[in-house]
């Protein structure tokens, strides 16, 4: 057999940048691996970007563009130039009887920056509008406001080498573990190689990365503003600022010093919750290191508060003098894997290419210049919730959506499905057949995806990366950029403009990145130096890279602002005077709980590529609620229970999951799960579309909340496992539309090389005999071979069938206590042929010796929870469990969670007694 083929490319989830190799036979990806020569993660992924080649199934795919003249009717095949051709007619009929500002487009942070640039300069240059955003705006806005409000610019001035050389490291609403995971790793490392490094985490969580700091500030949610001014105050108080670089390289100290002044640590910890000492030592640990660095993500960018989160937080590194040095810095993780590219090309509504302002009238005539048009719309365009706000209320009459999906991410999503069903024309243009937005859209346009697409990416620490094409796209999908420039051109004679078609004379995405990186010349940001063909030769580059650089003069290139000149009219940083402010909706009686919101370590975004490969789902299998032992102790609810989760805006059924990673009154839901996993919208079904004033980001972070039990008595469990030619996501594709059916339902997968369905549901009367018939027509389980047992006076109908003395589909209603040991049998395909006579009992432990393996933990190699904490309990320490079950030694995901456990059991052995 030949050897693969090898093509470099860079992983689709976060926005660490990791470089991967993708393994083909160039019809087909059969493996992927890190890329050893990427300066991001030389050779390492996670648990997500480990298993992309796995994602890579042609099942849910969108493969032909697909139309519905009338929301009536069913939406049926077309070709392309149809589909082009209706959507160039449709949008330039919208703007000859609305105006330009009638249509939008709403994109996404994981584009390539070559797909960003024609949207953009599609909108602005040819439309005459400044609607294009992002949802880049739900993750990155704030940290842009809060750089270009103190050091000038949108430029991250740090780079992950630094992580190398800090003393002390600061991370506040971030949780790297999960979120950024091989960046976490670099962490990890630098901290064993240098044992006098500090960390300090700041979350309301005690998330795996808050478990492994120095100190971890477990504040209110919200309340981060004041913590950052108490350590300022501590700062001046005890005399650590530089202030020979705050007197020559910055202004506005004495406003902020006068507003610290009475923010004492005492007074802090009482907003906060935090204790006064721990604060002075955050504190004096910064103040006192040799180079001090932070990092931040959504926890500080998600909130009505997020630009003067990271404006206080950047004071500490400006009143420190800690910036420009190796080590030292401001660093804002960004949450998707391009959305500095959307950034850079300026791809929201506020933006121009190259960090221009839209307010800046002479920004405005050289972008216009540029692009060799009349002028740019002076008018902002709509950012995310605006946007659907004017789709709401009928304003936005033609809405284009390329590869995100708002029916789901965005926050008030009542609201947003309301605006969706509003809007005259909606076009979605993504890889996936069957996401949350899927069913608003009249026009569905098949997009190329990871593996299939050409171009370019930027990630946190300003380094570009090439992104190359291993396989072709299945069906007739076609690179993003393609589908943007075909619209163009058709819609450029439409509005009168026929010589207007010329701007979009793109042959391939070098062709646009060569526009781009000539667009940045002059500018804080020039790339005028980068090619294609370069960072094909070379590999990937920091930004600024102007004409005349070198790969060579990368050092140079790792931080800005070394000589203390920022990107400001003066070159002088900013000191902001913040607002003080705690979350947008307090809790109160009737919303007695903060809740918050995040990722989990092996989810992305709305699932839609990571939720089709089940052993994504081993580490959390099902939508839930954490909440403290005590807080559900005290609403008299037991851990697993189904709970009612009630705000403002709506309410959800959840299974409540006990753990002491959140305080009292806290609560926390991850972001991931939506109507195509659950019986409701998910979580943002509950949170508030309230928004910063400057960055116009939602505080998706927070919400006020209710907990009661949900009384559904009528349980039910459905598995299927796949076999050759029947794929469990095309089951799942099937079963989604009955989660509705149910009071709670909840829809995942199981398994890890053969995929298990796994339906749970509960209901709050008997379920039906004839859904129950239609779901056992479904999976199989209604022919004469199924066992079945009925006891119709209490409700409870059961079916299973087996194949080869296996267990391959199973069927529980009205009873369920067999149902987890049952979906281990079943899953791992064990024999079940001893059991057949107690595979319908009511047993909630599987009988004789056998033992569940319960949660796995190391997802590389499928360790559980149980296999570890035996060993444990053994004497192993963390290299004897890399060692002996391997777990950690792959990718290191789970590196975090299995110090943790070790922590766990040493703090439960007594005092002075070693384990067995």
């Amino acid at each position: 057999m030949p050897s693969p083929l090898e093509t470099k490319a860079t992983c689709p989830y976060c926005g660490v940048g990791c470089g991967v190799l993708i393994e083909h036979d160039g019809r087909q990806i059969t493996g992927v691996r890190g890329d050893p020569a990427h300066p991001a993660n030389f050779g390492r992924l996670c648990t997500k970007g480990s298993t992309l080649h796995l994602a890579a199934r042609p099942e849910t795919r969108l493969l032909h563009p697909e139309l519905r003249r009338t929301r009536a009717e069913p939406r049926r095949r077309i070709g392309w130039d149809e589909a082009i051709a209706h959507a160039a007619d449709r949008f330039a009929d919208t703007i000859r009887r609305h105006g330009p500002d009638s249509v939008a487009f709403y994109i996404s942070g994981q584009l390539l920056t070559e797909d960003y640039y024609v949207f953009n300069k599609t909108m602005k240059a040819l439309i005459g509008s400044n609607n294009v955003d992002s949802n880049s705006r739900l993750c990155m806005s704030s940290a842009v406001a809060a750089y270009k409000q103190t050091l000038g610019a949108d430029a991250p001035p740090c780079a992950y080498e630094d992580f190398d050389h800090t003393d002390c490291l600061l991370i506040a609403g971030s949780n790297p573990a999960y979120a950024h995971p091989v960046a976490f790793r670099r962490i990890e490392r630098a901290r064993q190689a240098r044992p006098g490094m500090k960390m300090i985490v700041v979350d309301p969580r005690r998330t795996d990365t808050a478990a492994g700091a120095d100190l971890h500030l477990a504040l209110r949610p919200g309340t981060d503003i004041w913590l950052f001014d108490a350590m300022l105050h501590v700062l001046i108080a005890e005399g650590h600022l530089d202030t020979a670089f705050i007197t020559a390289h910055t202004e506005g100290f004495e406003a902020l010093r006068e507003h610290v002044r009475d923010t004492t640590p005492a007074r802090a910890a009482e907003v906060c919750g935090l204790a006064a000492a721990d604060i002075v030592t955050a504190a004096r640990w910064w103040g006192t290191a040799g180079a001090a660095m932070s990092l931040w993500c959504q926890g500080l960018n998600q909130s009505t508060h997020g630009t003067h989160n990271g404006t206080a937080l950047i004071a500490l590194s400006l009143a420190t003098g800690q910036i420009g040095r190796p080590g030292c810095g401001p660093f804002s993780l960004t949450g998707q894997p391009n959305a500095m590219g959307g950034r850079e090309v300026g791809a929201l509504a506020n933006l121009l290419p190259a960090h221009r302002e839209l307010a800046n009238p002479a920004h405005r005539a050289e972008v216009a210049r540029f692009w060799g048009v009349a002028d740019v719309p002076a008018q902002p365009g709509l950012s995310a919730v605006e946007l659907f706000r004017a789709a709401g209320a009928g304003k936005i009459k033609a809405l284009w959506i390329a590869c995100t999906n708002p029916a789901q991410s965005m926050p008030e999503l009542a609201a947003v499905h309301a605006a969706l069903a509003r809007c005259d024309f909606v076009v979605l243009q993504d890889a996936y057949r069957s996401t949350e937005t899927a069913a608003y859209a009249d026009l569905l346009l098949p997009a190329a995806t990871w593996g299939e697409k050409d171009g370019s990416v930027t990630n946190s620490e300003r380094r570009i990366s090439r992104v190359h094409r291993a396989v072709p796209p299945p069906g007739e999908a076609r690179a993003d950029w393609r589908i943007v420039r075909d619209l163009a051109r058709a819609l450029a004679p439409r509005l009168g403009r026929p010589e207007a078609a010329r701007l979009f004379d793109y042959a391939d995405s070098a062709a646009i990145f060569a526009e781009h990186a000539a667009s940045t010349v002059g500018r804080d940001m020039d790339i005028g130096g980068l090619s294609h063909a370069l960072l094909e030769q070379a590999g990937p580059q920091q930004w600024p890279f102007p004409a005349g650089s070198t790969p060579g003069d990368a050092p140079a290139r790792a931080r800005l602002y070394a000589d203390g000149r920022f990107a400001t009219d003066d070159g002088r940083a900013r000191f902001v005077v913040p607002v003080r402010a705690t979350t947008a909706e307090a809790p109160d009686a009737d919303y007695p709980l903060h809740l918050t919101t995040g990722r989990l370590r092996d989810q992305w975004h709305g699932m839609s590529r990571t939720g089709k490969l089940a052993r994504l789902y081993a580490h959390v299998g099902e939508a839930r609620i954490d909440l403290h032992p005590g807080e559900l102790a005290g609403l008299g609810i037991a851990d697993g229970e189904l709970v009612k989760v009630r705000s403002r805006r709506g309410e959800i059924v959840l299974r409540a999951h006990a753990t002491e990673e959140v305080g009292r009154g806290q609560a926390f839901v991850a972001m991931h799960w939506g109507r195509n996993a659950l019986n409701s919208a998910g979580i943002n079904a509950l949170t508030s579309a309230a928004f910063d004033p400057y960055s116009k980001q939602p505080e998706l972070k927070h919400s006020a909340i209710a907990v009661c039990r949900a009384d559904l008595p009528h349980p039910l469990l459905l598995l299927w496992r796949e076999r050759p030619g029947e794929a469990a996501t095309e089951l799942a594709e099937r079963l989604v539309p009955w989660l509705a059916r149910f009071a709670y339902a909840s829809l995942g997968l199981a398994g890890r090389d053969e995929a298990t369905v796994v339906l749970r549901a509960a209901h709050d009367g008997p379920i039906p005999d004839a859904w129950l018939a239609e779901l056992d027509a479904l999976a199989g389980l209604d022919g004469a071979e199924t066992l079945c047992y009925r006891d119709a006076h209490r409700g409870i109908d059961k079916r299973a069938r087996m194949e080869g003395g296996q267990l391959v589909a199973l069927r529980l209603a009205g009873e369920t206590a067999a149902g987890p040991w049952l979906q281990e049998l079943l899953v791992e395909g064990r024999p079940a042929g001893e059991l057949r006579p107690l595979l319908l009992a009511p047993l909630a432990s599987p009988p004789g010796t056998a033992r569940q393996r319960g949660r796995i933990v190391c997802n590389c190699l499928d360790v559980s929870e149980h296999e570890i904490s035996a060993a444990i309990a053994g004497g192993d320490d963390l290299d004897a469990l890399q060692r002996r079950l391997q777990c950690g030694s792959r990718c290191g995901s789970c590196v975090p969670e299995l110090r943790r456990l070790l922590a766990a059991a040493e703090a439960q052995e007594p005092c002075g007694v070693p384990g067995p």
